[in-house]
């Protein structure tokens, strides 16, 4: 929090967050999380990378699959959750389990 705060001080026009949830206690991740997603609603352009990629996407209006350094997936993040691939890949999901997916983060 104090990384993104510090970052904040200049008022930039574009948050580059890298990993902010790393290491980091489930609450405290949903936390950062909701702070992003306030950041976002003041109109804020914010460049997330991250690993957890249900957080990531649940926050996200847009996202990019990076895989060995190509990007492999694009496009609006509600889609790439709804995605049978994406979801079996990256999000640990069975294609039936799609309503709670928003729930996590939300």
């Amino acid at each position: 929090m104090v990384a993104i705060g510090r970052g904040l001080m200049a008022d930039p026009r574009l948050l580059l967050l890298d990993e902010p949830s790393l290491g980091l206690a489930p609450l405290v991740v949903r936390e950062i999380f909701g702070i992003i997603q306030e950041l976002r609603r003041e109109g804020r352009t914010i460049l997330l990378v991250e690993q957890n990629a249900l957080g990531a996407l649940t926050i996200s209006d847009r996202a990019y699959v990076i895989e060995n350094g190509q990007v492999t997936v694009s496009g609006p993040a509600v889609e790439l959750m709804q995605d049978e691939k994406v979801r079996r890949a990256f999000l640990g999901q069975d294609v039936a389990a799609g309503a709670s997916i928003h729930q996590e983060y939300s």
